[in-house]
C-alpha cells in the first residue's frame, strides 16, 4: 500500500524537532563533566521527571507494536503485560529505595557497580555487565525495528527506509553522546504526552469508525472471535505460561540497564516510592493497546502480517494528519528508549568491563569519554544486528527477559540477606543462565516460561551452596555491607556525608 506524504512529513518533522530538543537539553557543559552527570544526571531528577523517564524506558514502540501483534494472533495472552507490570511496580516499592540509597551514598551508577561493592567481586560485576550488554542489544534492535516498520508504512514510495532509519539512529547517538541522560529525559515528556493523547484518541475513535461504538465492537468479538477473550488452559502458552511469564517479567523489569539508569537519576528514595504507586497508570494505555489488536483482527484482511497490525490499522482508518501524529508517536517510542538503553549499555561496558577488567587505573576524564563514545558502538551494533537478523529480534528479546532475571538474586535478594555469599551468588547466576539457555535451545519448557526454570535453578544453587561459604562471608565486611546491615555504621556514614 502506498504511503501518505502528509503523514510522512508530519512524522519526520516531529522526530527532527524532538531530536533538536534533545541536543538543546545538553547545552550546559556540566552534563559531560563526569560519568555520574552524563549517565544519571547527577541524581537530581524529581518525581515527575523520573516518572516520565522510567515510563519512556519501559513503554517503548515494541510495547505498542508487540502487544498489538500478540493480541492480533494470540488474543488475551497479551494481557500478561498487565499483571507483570503491576507486580513489578509493587515489588519495586520495597527494594528500589534501598538500592537507590546505597547507590547514591557510594556513587554507584550501574547494578554491576552495586554487585562489585556488595560482594567485593569484580568477577560478579563483569558477569552482570556482560549479561546486561548482550541482552540489551536485541532490545535496542527492536526499537530500530519499530521505527523501520513505521517509516515503511508511512513512507512507501517516497523514501529509502533503511537510509532514513540509519540517519535517525545516528542523530539519536549524537544527541545522546552530547546531552547524556538529559536528552532522553526532556524528550520523554513529549513522547509520553503524545502516547497518552494518541492512544486514547485511537481507542475512542477506532471502535466508532469500524463498529459504531464499543458495545457493538464487543458484541462482534464475542460472536465472531470469542477465542480472543480467553486464555488457553493448556498447550505451550496456557495458564502456566501466563503466570510464570508475568512473574519472571516482573522480577526482570528493573534489572535492565536502562531501567536502572532511570532509577538512579532520582533525587530521593521517596521519588521512587511515589513512582511505584503512580507508574501503574500506564497500564491504562496497555489495556487499550491490546484492544487495538482485537480491532485489527476484526477489520484487517486475513493474512495481514501481525508485525504491521497496528500500523496497517492506522493507515486504513485515518487521514494524513492523524496518521502522521500516530506514526510519530510510535517512532518516538522507538528513538527515546533507544537513547536510554544506549546509555545503560555504554555505562556497563565502560565502568564494569573496561574499568574493572581492562584498565583499572583509567582516569575519570578518560572513562567519561569512553562511556560517551560507547553510545556509537552500542547503537551501531544494534543497527547492524537488526539489519542482518531481523527475524530473530523478538525471540532474542524474550530470551533477554529470561536472561536478565538471573541477576535478581545478586541485586535484590542481597539487599536484604546479610550472609548471602559471593561464591554461591556467582555459581547461582551461571547455573541460572545455563539452565535458561538449555531450556530455550531444546524447546522443552513444558508450558512454563523459560526464565522461570533458570531462576528456580539459580535460587536452588544459592540456597544449597551458601552454607558452604557463609563462615567466610560473616568474617568479611565492606562499606556497602555495613551500610545495608549495620544501623550504627549507616547512621555514622550518613552523618559524615551530611545527609
Amino acid at each position: 500500500m502506498q504511503g501518505n506524504l502528509t503523514a510522512l512529513s508530519i512524522t519526520i518533522f516531529i522526530i527532527l524537532t524532538v531530536v533538536l530538543i534533545g541536543f538543546l537539553s545538553g547545552r550546559d557543559k556540566k552534563v559531560r563533566s563526569s560519568v555520574e552527570e552524563w549517565s544519571v544526571g547527577g541524581r537530581r531528577f524529581g518525581g515527575l521527571l523520573v516518572w516520565f523517564l522510567v515510563g519512556a524506558d519501559l513503554y517503548t514502540a515494541y510495547t505498542f507494536l508487540g502487544l498489538t501483534s500478540t493480541a492480533y494472533t494470540g488474543g488475551s495472552l497479551a494481557f500478561f503485560a498487565i499483571p507483570y507490570s503491576v507486580l513489578a511496580f509493587f515489588i519495586s516499592y520495597f527494594f528500589l529505595p534501598k538500592l537507590w540509597k546505597v547507590a547514591n551514598h557510594h556513587k554507584l551508577t550501574t547494578l554491576a557497580d552495586y554487585a562489585r561493592e556488595r560482594f567485593d567481586s569484580k568477577l560478579l560485576s563483569i558477569l552482570i555487565a556482560i549479561v546486561g550488554v548482550l541482552m540489551l542489544i536485541p532490545y535496542i534492535c527492536l526499537q530500530l525495528s519499530g521505527i523501520q516498520d513505521t517509516l515503511q508504512i508511512a513512507g512507501t514510495g517516497f523514501i529509502n527506509v533503511k537510509v532514513v532509519v540509519i540517519t535517525s539512529f545516528l542523530l539519536v547517538a549524537l544527541y545522546t553522546f552530547f546531552s547524556g541522560i538529559k536528552g532522553p529525559t526532556y524528550t520523554a515528556i513529549i513522547k509520553d504526552v503524545l502516547v497518552w493523547a494518541i492512544m486514547l484518541f485511537m481507542v475512542v475513535s477506532l471502535p466508532m469508525i469500524h463498529f459504531g461504538g464499543w458495545t457493538p465492537m464487543m458484541d462482534r468479538i464475542v460472536k465472531e472471535a470469542p477465542q480472543l477473550l480467553t486464555i488457553p488452559t493448556d498447550g505451550p502458552k496456557g495458564i502456566p505460561w501466563f503466570i510464570t511469564a508475568s512473574l519472571v517479567s516482573a522480577l526482570a523489569l528493573f534489572m535492565w540497564a536502562h531501567a536502572a539508569t532511570g532509577v538512579f537519576t532520582a533525587k530521593s528514595a521517596d521519588s521512587l516510592r511515589k513512582n511505584a504507586m503512580f507508574l501503574p497508570l500506564y497500564n491504562i494505555v496497555l489495556i487499550l493497546v491490546i484492544f487495538l489488536g482485537f480491532i485489527a483482527f476484526l477489520v484487517l484482511p486475513k493474512g495481514t502480517d501481525p508485525r504491521f497490525a497496528l500500523l496497517t490499522l492506522i493507515q486504513s482508518s485515518y487521514g494524513g494528519v492523524a496518521q502522521g501524529l500516530a506514526y510519530s508517536t510510535i517512532a518516538l517510542a522507538s528513538l527515546i528508549p533507544c537513547s536510554i538503553m544506549a546509555i545503560g549499555a555504554s555505562n556497563l561496558f565502560a565502568n564494569n568491563i573496561y574499568r574493572d577488567w581492562i584498565n583499572p587505573k583509567v582516569k575519570p576524564s578518560r572513562l567519561t569519554m569512553i562511556t560517551r563514545g560507547m553510545v556509537f558502538v552500542v547503537i551501531g551494533l544494534a543497527l547492524l544486528f537488526g539489519l542482518v537478523f531481523p527475524s530473530a529480534l523478538v525471540s532474542l528479546q524474550l530470551l533477554g527477559v529470561s536472561g536478565m532475571v538471573q541477576i535478581f538474586p545478586a541485586i535484590v535478594i542481597s539487599l536484604f540477606w546479610k550472609n548471602q555469599t559471593r561464591e554461591a551468588t556467582i555459581i547461582g547466576l551461571l547455573v541460572g543462565l545455563a539452565t535458561t539457555f538449555t531450556v530455550y535451545g531444546t524447546g522443552n519448557s513444558y508450558g512454563i516460561y523459560e526464565g522461570f526454570w533458570g531462576l528456580a535453578a539459580n535460587f536452588l544453587a544459592i540456597v544449597v551452596l551458601n552454607p558452604l561459604f557463609v563462615k567466610k562471608a560473616k568474617s568479611n565486611t565492606n562499606p556497602v555491607k555495613e551500610f545495608l546491615f549495620n544501623k550504627k555504621a549507616k547512621e555514622t556514614s550518613l552523618a559524615k556525608k551530611g545527609a
